[in-house]
């Protein structure tokens, strides 16, 4: 396997955000009916941010550069401005990760990026638990957090494409 390096993500990362958006694979992932369930402004998204959102970048090793296969988002989702969460605790993170690139996929990439956001989310001494939000239906997905010790707590609707349970 190629070293994975995770970095920032900037503004100059829109186009591939854009172009994995439209990928089945992901689109699965994000919504019930196969379909996005949100657009995105991914200009906006990736702009600087003072609401506890953080996204990265998964690149690895390519003959002409880093090749950017995917890509994680930390949230304060008490502070975060969409309030996707509703009323949460305080010292708490939700973390969304995706790999991009459906040639990336199993192949232990996503366990490393996994691996980073939960050092990544408790570095601040007062964070207490992570929350994530696979699809209901998403079984890979549950068993996939579940090597990682996240637990069911319950199955929640956020909106009518997004029957979730909440790990």
């Amino acid at each position: 396997m190629t070293d994975l390096t995770i970095r920032k993500a900037t503004l100059a990362d829109v186009p591939a955000f854009y172009k994995w958006d439209e990928k089945p694979h992901v689109q699965a992932a994000v919504s019930n009916t196969g379909t996005t369930s949100f657009e995105a402004n991914w200009e906006e998204e990736l702009a600087e941010r003072v609401d506890g959102t953080e996204f990265f970048i998964a690149e690895v090793a390519a003959p002409n550069g880093a090749l950017a296969i995917g890509a994680l988002q930390v949230i304060d989702p008490a502070r975060e401005q969409s309030h996707y969460w509703g009323a949460v605790a305080a010292n708490q993170r939700a973390v969304d990760i995706w790999i991009g690139e459906e040639q990336y996929l199993g192949k232990g990439y996503g366990t490393q990026m996994m691996t980073f956001a939960i050092d990544y989310c408790f570095l601040p001494l007062h964070v207490i638990a992570i929350l994530i939000d696979p699809l209901s239906s998403n079984t890979r997905a549950h068993r996939f957090y579940e090597k990682f010790g996240f637990e069911f707590k319950e199955r929640r609707q956020f909106d009518e494409e997004s029957d979730c349970f909440v790990l």
